[in-house]
């Protein structure tokens, strides 16, 4: 029981950070496509 507990909040902890990293992700991409659009 204690095994599968621990399996959960694992999980959890790594959509999150899946989460997290895709966003950071997602913003990097549009500021520099906005940075070429704005230098050309």
């Amino acid at each position: 029981m204690a095994k599968e507990k621990q399996d959960y909040s694992f999980w959890t902890k790594y959509k999150r950070f899946a989460g997290t990293e895709i966003m950071l992700y997602v913003i990097m991409i549009v500021g520099i496509i906005l940075g070429i659009i704005i230098f050309s």
